[in-house]
């Protein structure tokens, strides 16, 4: 009975996390549509990755007493949580950017600006199930989990976002509709 309770609790809990990361996509203001790149946080993808690895996990694991490791882990789960949240809010700015381009009248623009798109709110549903995971995680830090495949998409999206924005060459794209 005590685990349908604590199922149904983390289901509605998820829910209404994704309810809120789905409605966070109007949350930015015109002014931050002006200019994306100057409004996007850095994220560190090689520390992201280092939080989220199964063998630097396993080594913690190895040779830290189990309340060390408990302690330890939950201070790198937090600190990959911000990385997604960044990530996440990123996304919301490198849509804005797609969603530009995709109206593009350059047939090549367009489609890369589709392709920004589909891989941003990819980005973004991935980082919504790695925030979900990594809580999980805290809650109970023995729990193995693996997330680098997020630090990879979203080395992936910037890297279209370099390609959108080199392919623009010198045209402006707006990202105020």
């Amino acid at each position: 009975m005590m685990i349908s309770i604590v199922l149904a609790i983390l289901a509605l809990l998820s829910l209404i996390f994704l309810i809120r990361m789905a409605s966070g996509l109007g949350w930015a203001h015109k002014t931050a549509l002006e200019d994306p790149a100057a409004q996007m946080q850095l994220v560190d993808v090689t520390a992201f990755r280092n939080l989220v690895d199964p063998d630097e996990e396993q080594y913690l694991r190895d040779y830290l007493p189990k309340s060390d490791f408990n302690r330890i882990q939950r201070e790198r789960l937090r600190a990959a949580i911000e990385y997604a949240a960044c990530a996440s809010r990123n996304a919301v700015f490198l849509l804005r950017v797609g969603d530009a381009a995709r109206s593009s009248s350059d047939p090549s623009l367009a489609d890369a600006g589709e392709t920004l798109v589909a891989d941003a709110l990819r980005l973004r549903l991935y980082a919504a199930h790695a925030i979900v995971r990594l809580y999980l995680g805290i809650l109970f830090p023995r729990t193995r989990i693996s997330l680098v495949s997020v630090a990879e998409r979203y080395d992936n999206v910037l890297r279209m976002a370099v390609v959108l924005q080199c392919f623009t060459d010198g045209r402006t794209v707006s990202a105020v509709g």
